[in-house]
């Protein structure tokens, strides 16, 4: 189980309070860097997203040194990394927020197993949503049995 991520924001304050009204969270500045904040979902399995500014790398330490925080000033404004996260609101309320905000927000479907609501941060960071009609749907592919069926189709022998 995921109980936590960071994801990188050019207004984290704006980013945190945004995603704390979509998940029906709270926000609050996150202490270990300074101009960071992380959105809790207040649910029992302690779900939260830490929503650093953008260009923040987390380094290692040396030796029993923590996590170091450093800043790269020609990051990419993409990334590979997304998530999905399921939220208490509809698509209309998900729809109005991003409108709002002027975020990309576009109903999809994934190979007809689900569908989810692109949710573009910034229209640079994507969050796919799963309002509860849509998490059902997901929740149920994504059970072992379905997803053995669907591995078992997709692969392809090589020779």
């Amino acid at each position: 189980m995921i109980h936590h991520l960071s994801i990188p924001a050019k207004n984290p304050r704006q980013v945190a309070e945004v995603l704390a009204k979509i998940s029906q969270g709270k926000f609050a500045p996150f202490p270990p860097h300074p101009g960071s904040y992380f959105v809790l979902m207040l649910d029992e399995y302690g779900t939260a997203i830490e929503v650093y500014p953008f260009g923040t790398e987390l380094t290692p330490g040396t030796g029993s040194q923590d996590v170091l925080f450093t800043h790269n000033a020609w990051g990419s404004n993409y990334s590979a990394t997304h998530l999905a996260l399921s939220v208490p609101i509809t698509q209309e309320e998900i729809e109005t927020i991003a409108a709002e905000n002027e975020w990309r927000a576009v109903r999809c479907n994934r190979d007809n197993a689900f569908d989810v609501i692109e949710f573009w941060v910034e229209n640079q960071f994507l969050i796919e949503l799963l309002p509860p009609e849509f998490a059902q749907k997901y929740l149920s592919f994504m059970q072992p049995h379905q997803i053995e069926q669907f591995l078992a189709a997709a692969t392809v022998s090589t020779p």
